[in-house]
């Protein structure tokens, strides 16, 4: 019986650590990307680039799991979280439209800012997610 449960470990490992170098790709690219360092930002106890970049991170890994559950292979999980990738960095290129220097603002500490962009975010990584219906 444990042998069974076990049976699936390696699918598991393979998956589980496609998923954090999806993350890690993630982090590096959407910091890269945003005008402010939010890992300065975040060392320095900025809650608004916490705020921001964490409920980002959950917009990216809600269509990551969602991949993770239904693509056919690693390679087709992988493609995915490009797309998802891609949606956040437009989300935040869309989210700075109504909010004038969105970059500086949360540089600022302003949380106002930081939940704008955040829960955006986050709606569009569920939506993303949603529309993952192969």
């Amino acid at each position: 019986m444990i042998l069974q449960s076990l049976a699936g470990l390696p699918a598991f490992l393979v998956y589980f650590c496609t998923a954090l170098v999806a993350v890690a790709a993630y982090l590096f690219v959407y910091t890269r990307v945003t005008p402010h360092d939010e890992f300065l930002l975040i060392r320095d106890n900025n809650p608004a680039a916490a705020i921001a970049l964490g409920l980002s991170l959950l917009g990216f890994a809600l269509p990551l799991v969602s991949a993770i559950a239904h693509s056919a292979n690693v390679w087709d999980c992988l493609i995915w979280a490009v797309v998802a990738l891609i949606v956040q960095i437009i989300v935040f290129y869309i989210v700075k439209i109504p909010v004038p220097k969105l970059s500086q603002r949360i540089a600022d500490g302003e949380l106002a800012a930081a939940i704008w962009l955040g829960l955006a975010s986050l709606a569009a990584g569920a939506l993303n997610a949603a529309s993952m219906i192969y």
